[in-house]
C-alpha cells in the first residue's frame, strides 16, 4: 500500500469500546493506521499502546492533538464530552470520527457545520452499522419493492446493566437507552427507507435511582408507514429488526452488534403462515468497524461520501429529541 493512501489515526482516550472493538478492527484496515493513543494518565496510555501495538502514547489529549503526523482522530469519549473535543480536534487541524450520538443537542450542529466548512476537514459520526453489507442489501430489498408495498417495520434492542458507575446510567453524561441504543433503530430505519420521520410517539420509563431512561417504546411515523421499536437497558439481552411489505418480509438477526467471525444471514419470508418458507441470503464475515474506519479514511483520501455525515447526524439527533419530547409531554411530536 502506498503511504499516500494511508491515514494516520490518533485515539482520544482508552475507553473500552475503542480498546476492545474499534482499534483492533481499524488496525486491519487497508487505509487506516492507528499511530497514537492518548489518556489523561500516561501509564494507562502506554499500557494500552503496548497491549495493542500502537507506536505512540500520550499523557494528555492536548499532546495528541498537537502531534503533527496525526491526520484523523477517533473519539470514544462519553457523550457529554463529544461537542467540546470535536471542536478542539477541528481547531487542531484534524479530521474527526466521533462515537454516536455525535451530540446531545441538535442546536450544536450549526457551529460544527461552520467549522467543517471553513476548515475543509471532515466530521463524522461512528454508526458502524451503516457500513454493513447486510444492511445495504436490506435497503435495496425495501426500496426496490422486492417486499411489495412497504407496510411496517419493528425492532427490539436490549441489554441488562444496573451498574451505577457505568456511563450509560449517569444522566449528566448523556446516559440512558435512547441515546445509547435507540439511535440504532432510528438511524437504520431512516437508512433503509430513505426517508425522514414525520412525527414520533414514545413511552419512556426512567430508572428511579439513576434518572435515565431504561425502557422506551417508540413509533416513528414515516411517509411510507410506521417503524416501531423497543429499547431497554434492564432487560434480557436481545436484538432483531424486521421490515414488512404486503407480499414479503425481511428479518435481520443480530442486526446491531453483528459478529465478524461467522457468515451472517437475512431471511426473506413469504407464503403460508403455517409453513413460513424462508429464503436465507448469506453474507461473508466482515468487521463493520474495519469497514467504517476505512470508509472515513477514503473520504479524506479520495473525497468519497461518508455515510455517517454531519448532515445525517443532525437529522438523527432531531428524531431522538422528538422522541424524548414526546415521552415527556405524552403526545405525538412532529420532527
Amino acid at each position: 500500500m502506498n503511504q499516500h493512501e494511508i491515514i494516520k489515526w490518533g485515539v482520544l482516550s482508552t475507553a473500552n469500546i475503542g480498546v476492545k472493538l474499534v482499534i483492533p478492527a481499524m488496525q486491519n484496515g487497508e487505509h487506516s493506521q492507528i499511530e497514537a493513543i492518548a489518556s489523561r494518565n500516561l501509564k494507562k496510555a502506554q499500557d494500552t499502546a503496548d497491549l495493542l501495538g500502537i507506536p505512540k502514547a500520550y499523557g494528555s489529549y492536548e499532546e495528541l492533538l498537537a502531534a503533527p503526523d496525526i491526520q484523523a482522530i477517533y473519539i470514544p469519549l462519553p457523550n457529554h464530552m463529544h461537542y467540546t473535543w470535536i471542536k478542539k480536534c477541528i481547531e487542531a487541524g484534524k479530521h474527526v470520527l466521533c462515537e454516536k450520538p455525535l451530540l446531545l443537542e441538535s442546536s450544536q450542529i450549526a457551529e460544527l457545520k461552520e467549522l467543517q466548512e471553513t476548515s475543509g476537514l471532515i466530521i463524522g459520526e461512528a454508526f458502524m452499522v451503516l457500513h454493513q453489507t447486510r444492511w445495504q442489501r436490506v435497503r435495496e430489498l425495501v426500496q426496490s419493492g422486492s417486499l411489495g408495498k412497504f407496510i411496517s417495520g419493528q425492532s427490539v434492542f436490549s441489554y441488562f446493566n444496573t451498574d451505577s458507575a457505568n456511563i450509560r446510567n449517569i444522566s449528566e453524561y448523556g446516559g440512558g437507552g435512547i441515546y445509547d441504543i435507540g439511535c440504532y433503530p432510528t438511524v437504520l430505519s431512516r437508512f433503509v427507507l430513505g426517508e425522514e420521520p414525520i412525527r414520533v410517539s414514545a413511552f419512556v420509563e426512567n430508572d428511579p435511582d439513576f434518572g435515565v431512561d431504561r425502557l422506551a417504546s417508540v413509533i416513528l411515523q414515516y411517509p411510507s408507514g410506521p417503524v416501531t421499536f423497543t429499547v431497554a437497558t434492564q432487560m434480557v439481552p436481545f436484538q432483531y429488526f424486521q421490515f414488512f411489505g404486503d407480499q414479503k418480509m425481511v428479518e435481520v438477526n443480530i442486526p446491531f452488534n453483528t459478529p465478524d467471525f461467522r457468515a451472517m444471514t437475512i431471511k426473506v419470508n413469504s407464503g403460508d403462515i403455517h409453513e413460513l418458507p424462508q429464503v436465507a441470503e448469506s453474507f461473508s464475515p466482515e468487521n463493520h468497524y474495519t469497514k467504517q474506519g476505512d470508509a472515513f479514511s477514503r473520504a479524506i483520501l479520495f473525497n468519497e461520501t461518508f455515510s455517517g455525515s454531519l448532515e445525517n447526524a443532525e437529522k438523527n439527533m432531531k428524531v431522538l429529541e422528538a422522541i424524548l419530547k414526546s415521552a415527556k409531554e405524552g403526545r405525538w411530536v412532529e420532527v
